[in-house]
């Protein structure tokens, strides 16, 4: 008898948003398997090349061209998909992964004006597959996110009005998705991880 698939979940939103918070959360509430435990992984990151490029992409020395980045990012995730997620998934290990395509279409082809559409298509050609089965949003109004943040990295130095433009871009996909939703990130990190679960436990039926 075939091994079921495991299921691909995604968490993303601003910085300040909860992500990692959540994210090992939902490992927690998802649990063991039968094949293994959930796989938690963050992007860019989680596979040797993966957190080169992060290093890279995060320091804010050297500049970095807003379409460079958007490629740095797509060979990130494209190590990730082949070396861990599609192995887990087929393996039948659910995986749950701290950002994915909707921060670069948000940071870089919203904020930083490479274009959304450009950026998807690029991301959804040459890193599509394996795709999330459920992408949870965490929506936060800039102001809050910001008074949330800790360490500035290349993106969290940016202005208010540039996180102002990464949280529209983040509804967009979230208004455009069938596979994304969009879920507040107010409240107690209890409150938040109830509306995630919800979210996962309706997606999987």
């Amino acid at each position: 008898m075939p091994i079921p698939r495991g299921r691909f979940y995604v968490l993303d939103g601003l910085d300040g948003c909860g992500k990692s918070t959540q994210a090992a959360r939902l490992v927690t509430a998802l649990g063991s398997g039968a094949q293994g435990p959930v796989l938690h992984l963050r992007e860019p990151g989680s596979t040797a090349a993966g957190e080169r490029i992060r290093s890279l992409l995060l320091d804010p020395e050297p500049a970095l061209a807003p379409a460079a980045q958007v490629l740095l990012f797509a060979a990130a995730r494209r190590q990730m998909l082949e070396e861990l997620v599609a192995p887990a998934l087929a393996a039948g290990r659910d995986v749950v992964c701290e950002r994915f395509h909707p921060s670069t279409v948000a940071y870089q082809g919203a904020a930083l004006g490479v274009g959304e559409e450009r950026v998807l298509a690029l991301l959804e050609e040459w890193a599509g597959e394996p795709a999330p089965d459920l992408t949870v949003i965490l929506d936060l109004d800039p102001d809050e996110a910001r008074a949330r943040r800790g360490t500035r990295d290349r993106f969290e130095a940016e202005r208010p009005d540039f996180h102002r433009k990464v949280a529209e871009s983040y509804r967009r996909t979230a208004a455009r998705s069938e596979r994304a939703v969009l879920v507040s990130a107010r409240g107690t990190p209890d409150e938040v991880a109830a509306r995630i679960l919800r979210e996962v436990k309706r997606a999987a039926h």
